[in-house]
């Protein structure tokens, strides 16, 4: 009867009704603390924001999704969250993230794990590697770009010199024994 996917709804419909009765208690601390523990879960998904009109010197990291709008100077790293740039946004920086979305401007290397994406409003000027890139028609990128599966390449390149080695050893055997006679 009772399931744990039922429960999440209704405890989350719940918590609305939590604040409307703490509002109408005379003690804000008690009205400001429901409120707080009901928007956990929507803070929770919610990006960080660096909005328009701010500007940021120094290093950025965590590992939250993030959406910088204003200026940043410096390095952005992101372990496992998703950066966005958005149209107002210019970094300067070394940027790593799992997820890069370019609406703005990047000027350094942009390393984004799994994805790099430019919009068409989107501009980078440096070094860019991932596994996926995607630019829209419109994007401005210059500089170098590495895109695809390294793990795939680098395999091959040590089957490649295993064989490579294999041979040589052969070869050298051959010529020692060839040599003895």
């Amino acid at each position: 009867m009772w399931k744990k996917e039922d429960s999440k709804p209704e405890g989350v419909s719940g918590n609305p009704a939590t604040p409307a009765n703490s509002a109408t208690s005379p003690n804000p601390v008690t009205a400001s603390t429901p409120s707080l523990s009901g928007a956990l879960p929507t803070s929770s998904r919610a990006a960080a924001c660096i909005s328009q009109g701010i500007k940021i010197k120094g290093e950025v990291t965590g590992s939250e999704d993030l959406f910088v709008d204003g200026i940043v100077d410096g390095k952005l790293n992101l372990a496992n969250g998703s950066l966005t740039i958005g149209p107002n946004g210019h970094v300067k920086a070394d940027v790593h993230a799992r997820e890069v979305i370019v609406r703005g401007k990047i000027e350094g290397k942009v390393t984004g794990r799994d994805r790099v994406q430019l919009w068409s409003t989107g501009q980078v000027t440096g070094e860019v590697q991932t596994d996926r890139l995607a630019i829209e028609d419109g994007a401005l990128l210059r500089g170098k770009v590495e895109a695809g599966r390294q793990t795939n390449k680098t395999a091959e390149i040590k089957v490649s010199a295993a064989t490579a080695t294999g041979k040589a050893a052969d070869t050298t055997s051959l010529s020692s024994g060839t040599a003895a006679d």
